[in-house]
């Protein structure tokens, strides 16, 4: 599948978009086994950990992917539908301190990534070309269905590597 032209995602979405491979179906499924045992391989000592004051934690991290894994893939499914009324956007801070993932396991966070994208891979690989065509406005943006899931495999990309580079170094 090729990537997604510009105007099929809003511009804030380019770096996310930049880091997926020529082919998004295998990282999609892939990300399901990698990013789950990633999770599963953070430091006990580290999952509490925010590397500057007002960061998330390491816990609140892995639940906003979660978070927009289930919005991303609700909006896929009434654009793919052909809905046509807009969407709210959703403010990522609030839903964090709004939620209770510092008091879960990261195991339970692996876990719980790991179904949601189970029933994400059913979800959009039933999609007709048609369907992967249609937009719809979210958060006051027009976005295709098939960047949608350019944007969610990039998404878990570019918070894997922020994990990486600001959270597990010593």
């Amino acid at each position: 599948m090729n990537p997604p032209q510009p105007s099929e995602y809003p511009a804030f979405c380019k770096p996310y978009i930049a880091t997926v491979s020529a082919d998004v179906w295998a990282e999609f499924r892939q990300q399901e086994i990698t990013f789950s045992s990633f999770i599963s391989q953070i430091p006990k000592e580290k999952e509490n950990y925010a590397y500057a004051s007002e960061k998330w934690t390491v816990k609140e991290v892995i639940g906003h992917l979660l978070d927009t894994e289930r919005i991303m893939a609700y909006r896929a499914l009434r654009f793919a539908r052909n809905d046509q009324h807009e969407l709210a956007g959703f403010e990522e801070n609030e839903y964090v301190a709004n939620s209770n993932y510092t008091a879960r396991s990261l195991q339970s966070l692996a876990e719980e990534f790991g179904a949601i994208r189970t029933s994400n891979l059913y979800l959009f690989s039933q999609f007709t070309e048609q369907e992967w065509s249609r937009t719809g406005q979210a958060n006051q943006n027009f976005v295709s269905v098939k960047a949608l899931l350019f944007i969610l495999v990039g998404h878990i990309n570019h918070h894997q590597r922020i994990l990486q580079e600001r959270y597990l170094t010593s």
